[in-house]
């Protein structure tokens, strides 16, 4: 008997023990999480967390197979010294250095010509989406369409997810999510630590649910009649598609994309404490592996002779359709569009080259150009991002500028 209870009192302290340790882990990650989001948009260095952020959120692996495709190595051509932004002749290397870049690569006629890593970054390194990410989220939803498992873009968005009936999104619909035109209430200004971004930052921090948090929101403005950036938008199409489809958008994108394009890495989607992707901008991708979803795009959705997403869905995604979607400023869109016009949750910049772009916070980008067949990823960690609600701070327009400086330089060495 004293046998019996010495081995229950040590395996009762074991059971303590290993439970106050994962207890421990558990209010560590959530530490480091509040201590993360509190960071964000106040000049502190993000590059560690940027490359690690699987170490402080709960993932999803978003699993590649086959043998990998390695993009052809062309003749390396030299960056443009300088470039022109705003009527002044600014210096390259300055600006990748202000901006904080971990990763430039630019890939043309299907071959990469410049590749440069900074701040201990590498091609194996796999870096946060942040907003890059709701262009993976609206490819998903194109394939959904094709595969039935959406049967509309104009269906509401309650239809598929009726978690959200009575809410701001009870009469919005798919496409008007894609566009950023829900006209949901929001407000996505970073420098504001009262924000909506901000508040739903400090939710997925201390473990909230991402439905609930989109459950708050009231409407502003009548659906599909304002374009007003709004990231619960991507949020809630990452809801419609796991509801849809029956999967997560990490197994939906890995079967979908990711095991066919010769993905190098696995990459990873950052998760809420309920197992929801954070679709709005929760991908983790090297620079070559996003250069790779840009080439998908680049050549209509098509890969190796394989239709992965809908040309006419592709073509749409960076075609406004709207007059408050098209580049400039006008009285029915917000001034944080900064005179660019959207398509599916992609990005046009201007109505006169064609090229369109996926855009991230600090500076994350995926750049198409057709006309010059050309494709540009940039990763970054730009410590001003968000300090202010101007160019100034973001940095996105004057980026434009560098990249059309690369496409001139490189026709102009061909």
């Amino acid at each position: 008997m004293r046998l019996s209870f010495k081995r229950i009192a040590l395996g009762t302290i074991a059971v303590l023990v290993i439970g106050t340790a994962i207890v421990g882990v558990a209010k560590w990650r959530e530490l480091k999480r509040a201590q993360f989001v509190a960071s964000l948009f106040s000049g502190a260095d993000e590059i560690d967390n940027f490359r690690h952020m699987n170490a402080i959120f709960p993932t999803r692996t978003i699993a590649k197979a086959g043998e990998p495709y390695l993009i052809p190595v062309g003749m390396t051509e030299p960056l443009p010294a300088i470039y022109v932004y705003d009527g002044k002749t600014l210096d390259t290397a300055k600006f990748l250095a202000d901006t904080d870049t971990t990763g430039l690569l630019v890939v043309q006629h299907g071959k990469i010509v410049h590749e440069q890593y900074w701040h201990g970054n590498g091609k194996d390194t796999r870096w946060i989406s942040w907003s890059v990410g709701k262009s993976f989220i609206s490819a998903l939803v194109g394939i959904a369409v094709q595969d039935g498992k959406i049967g509309s873009i104009d269906d509401q968005i309650v239809k598929y997810a009726p978690e959200l009936k009575g809410t701001g999104y009870d009469g919005v619909t798919i496409k008007n999510a894609l566009q950023m035109s829900s006209g949901v209430g929001w407000n996505e200004d970073y420098s504001d630590q009262n924000s909506d971004i901000a508040r739903f930052g400090r939710a997925l921090a201390f473990g909230g649910s991402m439905v609930e948090f989109a459950r708050t929101l009231k409407r502003a403005h009548e659906p599909g009649t304002y374009n007003l950036y709004n990231s619960m938008d991507a949020q809630v199409l990452g809801l419609v598609l796991k509801n849809a489809t029956g999967e997560t958008p990490s197994d939906y994108l890995s079967e979908k994309i990711w095991s066919k394009v010769g993905a190098e890495r696995d990459a990873f989607w950052v998760l809420d404490d309920y197992g929801n992707e954070l679709a709005a901008g929760g991908v983790n991708v090297t620079a070559r592996d996003y250069a790779k979803f840009g080439l998908l795009y680049l050549h209509d959705g098509q890969w190796n002779g394989e239709q992965l997403v809908p040309a006419a869905w592709v073509k749409a995604s960076h075609t406004p359709d709207a007059p408050y979607l098209m580049p400039g400023e006008n009285d029915h869109k917000s001034e944080t569009s900064a005179g660019m016009g959207y398509g599916y949750l992609w990005w046009v910049p201007s109505a006169v080259d064609g090229a369109y772009s996926a855009i991230g916070i600090y500076n994350q980008f995926i750049y198409v150009d057709p006309v010059h067949d050309l494709v540009i990823v940039k990763t970054s960690a730009n410590h001003t991002y968000g300090g202010g609600a101007t160019e100034a701070s973001y940095r996105e327009l004057e980026t434009f500028a560098l990249f059309r400086a690369i496409a001139d330089r490189l026709d102009a060495g061909s």
